[in-house]
C-alpha cells in the first residue's frame, strides 16, 4: 500500500513538473541556472548595467522595469537610466519631460518615440518621471550613422560642432577585428548587400552610447541601460567603448535570448554576458 502510495505522489509530482510552463530562465556566465534575486545582488554592485533585450519581447520590457524598480529601490538618487531608443538630439525634450518641466502630450507628440513605445518603453519612462530618476538619451541621430554607412568616419569631419556634439568624439576608435563587427560583414554571404561600412555604422553607435553613459556617470551613481542585446553580447560593442575609456569600471551585462525549450541554456548562449534571461520562442511578441 505505501509503495502504491509513493508511486502515485511521484507521478503528482511529475506531471506538476510538466504542467509547468516558465515564462522565462535565468542563466548565469557559465549556463547555470540561477534565481532573479542573484541578478538583483548582482546589480547592486555595478556602476553601469547593460540590460541587453530583444526588442519585441515582453520578457525582457518587464523584467526591465523590475530590476530598475528594485535598483531604485536601493540606489535612490544614485540611479541614471538610458537608452538605445532615444537619440542625442531628443535628449533635451526628454529631459525636460522626466524632470516634469513639460507635459506628457508635447513629449509624446514632439520626440521621436519608436513604434512600440506606448508597450514597451513607456513603463520606463513613466518610472523615470514619476521618481524624477534622470534619463539619458544615448545614441546617435540616426542621420548620421546613415552617414557614417555611406561614406566611413571621415564623412562627419565635415559637420559643424553642433552635429558633433550629439555623438562621440571624433576620430572614433574602431577594431575592425572584434567579433561582433566581422560577423557583420559576413553578413554579405547570405545575399545581404553588405560593406566595410556597416559594422562602422554599429560601431559609431556603440562609441556614442559609451560616450553619454560616461557623460552622465559619476562615481558612486548606478546606470542601467537598455540597449538591443547585441550592443553588448560577448561583453563587446558598448562594453568595449566603456573599457576603452575606463577599464576599472564594474560592468554587468544582461542579454536575452530564446529558444524552443529552456530547460537548459544553449551551448552558444553560454557566456555571451553575466546573466542570460532565455525566453521560450512560443512567447507572444510586442510588435
Amino acid at each position: 500500500m505505501k509503495i502504491k502510495t509513493l508511486s502515485l505522489i511521484i507521478l503528482v509530482i511529475t506531471l506538476a513538473f510538466k504542467a509547468d510552463k516558465p515564462a522565462y530562465r535565468i542563466f548565469n556566465e557559465k549556463g547555470k541556472e540561477v534565481k532573479y534575486k542573484e541578478l538583483v545582488t548582482d546589480a547592486m554592485k555595478a556602476d553601469i548595467i547593460l540590460f541587453g533585450e530583444l526588442h519585441n519581447n515582453p520578457i525582457s520590457h518587464w523584467l526591465q522595469l523590475e530590476l530598475t524598480k528594485d535598483v531604485y529601490g536601493e540606489k535612490q538618487d544614485h540611479l541614471i537610466l538610458g537608452a538605445e531608443m532615444f537619440e542625442s538630439d531628443n535628449a533635451l525634450i526628454l529631459s525636460e519631460y522626466v524632470s516634469k518641466q513639460i507635459p506628457k502630450k508635447n513629449f509624446e507628440r514632439e520626440a521621436r518615440l519608436w513604434p512600440n513605445y506606448k508597450t514597451d518603453y513607456k513603463p520606463l519612462v513613466e518610472f523615470a518621471h514619476e521618481k524624477n530618476i534622470p534619463f539619458i538619451a544615448t545614441n546617435i541621430p540616426r542621420r548620421y550613422a546613415a552617414i557614417v554607412y555611406k561614406g566611413g568616419f571621415e564623412e562627419l569631419e565635415g559637420l559643424n560642432d553642433e552635429a558633433k556634439a550629439l555623438m562621440a568624439p571624433l576620430p572614433i576608435n574602431y577594431d575592425p577585428e572584434l567579433s561582433c563587427y566581422k560577423q557583420m560583414l559576413e553578413m554579405g554571404g547570405m545575399g545581404a548587400h553588405v560593406t566595410e561600412n556597416l559594422p562602422k555604422a554599429q560601431a559609431m553607435k556603440d562609441a556614442t552610447m559609451a560616450h553619454f553613459i560616461l557623460k552622465n556617470w559619476k562615481q558612486g551613481d548606478t546606470f542601467i541601460h537598455y540597449n538591443g542585446s547585441y550592443h553588448s553580447d560577448n561583453f563587446e560593442s558598448i562594453v568595449w567603448y566603456l573599457l576603452e575609456a575606463n577599464p576599472n569600471l564594474k560592468i554587468m551585462t544582461i542579454a536575452t535570448t530564446q529558444q524552443p525549450s529552456i530547460e537548459e541554456l544553449n551551448e552558444e548562449s553560454v557566456g555571451v554576458a553575466n546573466f542570460v534571461i532565455c525566453v521560450p520562442e512560443s512567447m507572444t511578441k510586442t510588435h
